[in-house]
């Protein structure tokens, strides 16, 4: 199988929130944790099956001892690939637009 990623990903295990899109109606939330992420794509374990092709957001408060301020980001994505990992599935999703926002809430360490 030939490597596909076109970022350098970077091992972040940060709380995530996920929402999806099914039959065109949105759902979700659902909590779960990031295993990596990129400039391109992202890593995320959630305790739910997920189809290759489904849209996701997921929203990451990310850690104020790098930021040095409250940032949230918020990824849309597509799910390309999926694994189970323990009790969780990993979810695979290339990263098709993004938002870093202000966040009022402390946000979490690395």
């Amino acid at each position: 199988m030939n490597e596909q990623r076109q970022g350098i990903r970077y091992p972040l295990r940060l709380p995530a929130e996920v929402r999806w899109t099914s039959r065109g109606k949105s759902a979700g939330p659902i909590k779960g944790e990031t295993g990596d992420i990129s400039s391109s794509g992202l890593l995320v374990l959630i305790p739910k099956h997920l189809p290759i092709g489904t849209t996701i957001n997921v929203t990451i408060n990310l850690p104020v001892d790098v930021t040095k301020v409250p940032v949230k980001l918020t990824c849309m994505g597509r799910v390309v690939r999926k694994s189970p990992v323990g009790k969780s599935e990993g979810v695979s999703a290339i990263i098709e637009d993004f938002k870093l926002r202000p966040s009022r809430r402390k946000s979490a360490k690395a």
